[in-house]
């Protein structure tokens, strides 16, 4: 890969512990990147992510290209100067975005045209084009151009890999850049046949990397983990694998479990800005009255800024004050409870206990579901006696 090579340091069943090596860092895998659609992550400042572990951040071709334009990033020296950030970056292709604007774009063999959420002006993406985006921006790791299909639509998906694929090879051909990689992003909704033949296309050009893109799209969980049950057992074992948009860590346990070797997703920083935090124990939501004198951390052993500094009480009055600071907090913690499980998964692998931790992690989340279903059902039973007498 040039400027980039990869490793598998060990195997614990088909969970793989290994490391990427990029042009700005290495990257220790299972990892987890971070989302900064416009060169941000939201409420952050890369001394955050550093502070939290985080060695890969993932940026959006789409809304950069709209705001403030590829040309711009590139004068300023590309995105790590722009955003400051000096460790390993990916860039998506812009792709699941243009198609989920259904109302907005118009398809077509050569690429789609779509109109910008921002102003309604038109604007064309061909695998030529967000090749020439991408390298502009300059991140580590480039994604071709694919069409991310409604999975559960057979018709559909038989026709959107054909193009998929064509795309692939449009974008292989154009993308120059040397120290980046371009990955290959195997598609066919829950099709395993599908899933199969867009893996062996893929291969056969020779990416350095693959994602599984188009799941969390609106398929089961259990469809989701059948389809990386197919999927990720065709692809090279001397490559990365990398699930686009997925980060319910209950899911990325299951898809390092399969095979998977890093993931993104906003998930963590979407739901800290609803005051939803993340623990072992499920969600917390932070703006409920319980929390009004609750001196502890957000998580007892949690060691993040947030959770060393503040208690419950202080970040719920940030909540209803409609403070910013809250936000961040809240988000700071999120994000390193995420980091903080990749590190427990690597660990887990290195040891060859993963197996063990898979088991630990499912028992202590069934049982909060089922200590939340019994508070919920005693609350309702309670109303009722309330109102009855």
């Amino acid at each position: 890969m040039g400027h980039f090579s990869f490793a598998v340091a060990s195997i614990d069943g088909s969970a793989r512990l290994s490391q990427l090596e990029t042009p700005h860092g290495p990257i220790a895998m299972p990892a987890f990147a971070p989302v900064g659609t416009l060169a941000n992550v939201k409420t952050l400042e890369p001394r955050d992510l550093h502070e939290a572990g985080a060695s890969l951040v993932l940026s959006n071709t789409y809304h950069l290209y709209l705001r403030p334009g590829h040309e711009l990033v590139e004068r300023m020296g590309g995105l790590h100067s722009f955003m400051g950030w000096d460790g390993p970056m990916l860039t998506d292709s812009g792709g699941y975005q243009v198609f989920s604007l259904a109302h907005r774009r118009a398809l077509d063999e050569d690429g789609v045209t779509f109109r910008s959420h921002i102003d309604g002006s038109t604007h064309r993406f061909t695998p030529e084009r967000v090749m020439e985006i991408e390298q502009a921006l300059g991140a580590d790791i480039a994604m071709v151009l694919d069409e991310c299909a409604e999975p559960l639509d057979r018709g559909y998906n038989e026709q959107a890999l054909v193009r998929t694929h064509r795309w692939a090879e449009r974008c292989r051909a154009a993308h120059t850049r040397t120290d980046q990689a371009l990955f290959g992003i195997v598609q066919g909704g829950i099709f395993p046949d599908l899933r199969l033949q867009s893996a062996e296309f893929l291969t056969r050009l020779d990416f350095p990397g693959y994602a599984v893109g188009g799941l969390a799209v609106g398929e089961s969980k259990e469809q989701m983990y059948a389809t990386l049950d197919e999927t990720c057992p065709a692809l090279p074992a001397d490559k990365p694998r990398y699930l686009m948009g997925v980060g319910a860590p209950e899911d990325i346990v299951e898809a390092v479990y399969r095979g998977i070797d890093f993931f993104d997703c906003v998930l963590p920083t979407r739901i800290a800005r609803n005051g939803a935090l993340m623990t072992r124990n499920g969600r917390l939501n932070i703006r409920n009255a319980q929390f009004a004198e609750d001196t502890l951390p957000v998580e007892e052993g949690c060691d993040c800024y947030t959770c060393r500094t503040f208690s419950r009480a202080y970040l719920r009055h940030l909540f209803k004050a409609k403070e910013i600071t809250g936000l961040r907090l809240a988000t700071i913690h999120n994000v390193h409870f995420m980091l903080r499980l990749m590190d427990e998964i690597r660990g887990a692998i290195s040891t060859g206990t993963f197996a063990d931790f898979r088991a630990a992690f499912h028992e202590q989340h069934t049982m909060t579901d089922q200590t939340v279903r019994h508070a919920q059902r005693a609350k309702r039973a309670a109303n009722v006696q309330s109102s009855a007498g």
